[in-house]
């Protein structure tokens, strides 16, 4: 059976690297009827917190990513990995190493010094002086000294390491916890992991698990490595790129599935299909179709995709989305009728579901127009022209096409161009300069609303 995980340090927050990985690991074991387990690698003990884990099932969660077994803690399984190093110790796989950090640190000075790769050069692998007492040993892997590790990477095809390229890495620290490469293979091994999809950053490690597992005469899995993504001008992806938190897009009013389908285009394609649904990604998804190229971040394209799922949502999922947002900026919703057709009127104008929102506060409270606005349209034609509107809404038949021809009779009546009869008004009722149909807007709010908030800003107007 197919067995993917996602193992994140919960050193920070769910970012998109780490969300497209988990994403093609619970893709490929969804595609295959599989499993798909979360690990949380929590033995960085110095920047590890339990608010970095909220954040990483958080950001799962909303993606929805949900896995069959987990999360499994690294700290809770801490007897395990002592057993695993004990069985290498007792078969002469693994040994003891005293060195001090003085000792490891002029090691490493003195091989830069002469030009040479710093390394461990094993000098307790086959030790026979008695340990120094003031000195907590590490437990290292005696890696083999000859061959080639040698496996077939499901992205990146066939890769060879000298075994004399490696050396005898750290598998407990001198505390009794596992380095992060002892750590995963003991906890892929024991969860039976077939498919280990993570970012092409891990290649180098790679080897050294495979060398580990064979000495634990344990199946080896497939492993798949994705390249890294940059940003947009080709470099390390960074916050500057937008590559924060996958909450804050959340949190900024993006659609998990607008994530989703972008994340999965990063790095992994179908055809030409740009815009697919989770169902359609789970059907084509593929390991050989992730392209060996580092995949490129552009914010651009995801607010593109967002504001096509955002146009094509229901609009009673749209209104539990957004009421979050304007209940943050004070508004009262009177009913969920009237949020809907505020949304049918907004949506096609905005990205986001907080832009939706920010676009219709003024549909449930008074928006102040601006100082420059005041100046630019509070004037005298305009207050008469207002003054004049006021009189004929007071007996219009209260509809789009009546409120229109009036505005326009208004224009004619005071000789000037249409914008300089709506453009005041719109300003009046919603405090900014760019909105829909100013007679779509009306019809919304109703003519008691309308008359109430000329009624209140008349009184700003110059004579």
């Amino acid at each position: 059976m197919v067995r993917t995980r996602f193992a994140p340090s919960p050193t920070g927050y769910l970012h998109i690297g780490g969300a497209r990985t988990a994403l093609f690991s619970w893709a490929f074991a969804r595609k295959h009827g599989g499993k798909f387990i979360l690990r949380i690698e929590d033995t960085d003990l110095e920047r590890s917190t339990q608010l970095s884990v909220q954040a990483i099932l958080d950001g799962m969660a909303w993606l929805g990513l949900d896995y069959d077994e987990g999360p499994f803690y690294q700290m809770q399984r801490l007897a395990r990995y002592h057993e695993v190093a004990e069985q290498l110790l007792q078969n002469n796989l693994a040994y003891r190493c005293y060195a001090s950090k003085e000792e490891l640190d002029l090691l490493r000075e003195q091989q830069r010094a002469a030009g040479l790769k710093p390394r461990y050069d094993g000098r307790w692998r086959d030790a026979k002086q008695p340990p120094p007492a003031e000195v907590k040993p590490v437990i290292r892997f005696k890696n083999p000294t000859e061959g080639h590790v040698v496996f077939d990477d499901l992205v990146k095809g066939k890769i060879v390491v000298a075994n004399s390229e490696l050396d005898d890495l750290v598998l407990l620290r001198s505390d009794g916890i596992p380095t992060y490469n002892f750590g995963v293979i003991v906890d892929d091994l024991d969860m039976n992991i077939s498919h280990v999809i993570r970012g092409d950053d891990h290649v180098n490690n790679t080897p050294r698990q495979i060398n580990i597992l064979k000495a634990l005469d344990a199946p080896i899995p497939q492993y798949a490595h994705v390249p890294m993504i940059l940003g947009a001008d080709g470099e390390r992806l960074s916050k500057r790129h937008g590559a924060v938190s996958v909450m804050h897009y959340h949190e900024e009013g993006y659609l998990p599935e607008a994530m989703i389908n972008y994340l999965a285009r990063l790095g992994w394609s179908h055809g030409d299909e740009e815009i697919f649904s989770t169902d359609q990604l789970i059907e084509w998804f593929d390991l050989a179709t992730i392209s060996r190229s580092p995949a490129k971040f552009n914010p651009e394209k995801l607010m593109w995709l967002n504001q096509h799922y955002l146009k094509n949502k229901e609009e009673v999922h749209i209104a539990e989305l957004m009421t979050p947002f304007l209940e943050q900026d004070g508004c009262h919703i009177p009913n969920q009728q009237y949020l809907l057709k505020v949304i049918n009127l907004l949506k096609e104008r905005v990205n986001t579901i907080s832009e939706l929102a920010d676009a219709a506060v003024y549909f449930f409270r008074p928006l102040e127009p601006s100082y420059d606005l005041k100046a630019q349209y509070f004037n005298p034609e305009a207050k008469s022209i207002l003054l004049y509107l006021i009189d004929k809404f007071n007996s219009l038949d209260w509809n789009r096409q009546a409120i229109q021809d009036e505005i326009k009779k208004a224009a004619a009546t005071f000789n000037v161009k249409l914008p300089k009869v709506a453009m005041p008004l719109r300003i009046v009722i919603t405090g900014e300069a760019q909105t829909p149909s100013i007679d779509a807007i009306l019809e919304l709010l109703g003519r008691t609303e309308t008359l109430k908030r000329i009624n209140q800003q008349i009184s700003y107007f110059p004579d």
